[in-house]
């Protein structure tokens, strides 16, 4: 089943631009993923398992590494590539 993703990140810091980077470059480095990106969110598509695996380590990742964010997620069924 494919599964199609839009995710914001808002970082609790004035330093906001590094951990919004870092958490895309993660996502880039998933296998499996297409990552799109533009000024307002980021698009994820793939399957669903290696989306919600990608989404689980990546978080995690970003919440041991940059403390306190805050995500938004919408979920949506399908491949809904632009």
């Amino acid at each position: 089943m494919q599964l199609s993703i839009e995710i914001s990140k808002y970082p609790l810091t004035a330093e906001y631009i590094e951990p919004i980077v870092g958490f895309i470059a993660e996502l880039n480095r998933e296998p499996g993923l297409i990552v799109v990106t533009n000024t307002m969110s980021t698009q994820v598509f793939g399957e669903y398992d290696t989306v919600m695996a990608a989404l689980q380590r990546c978080i995690k990742w970003s919440f041991e590494r940059y403390g306190k964010v805050v995500f938004v997620v919408k979920f949506i069924h399908g491949d809904l590539r632009p």
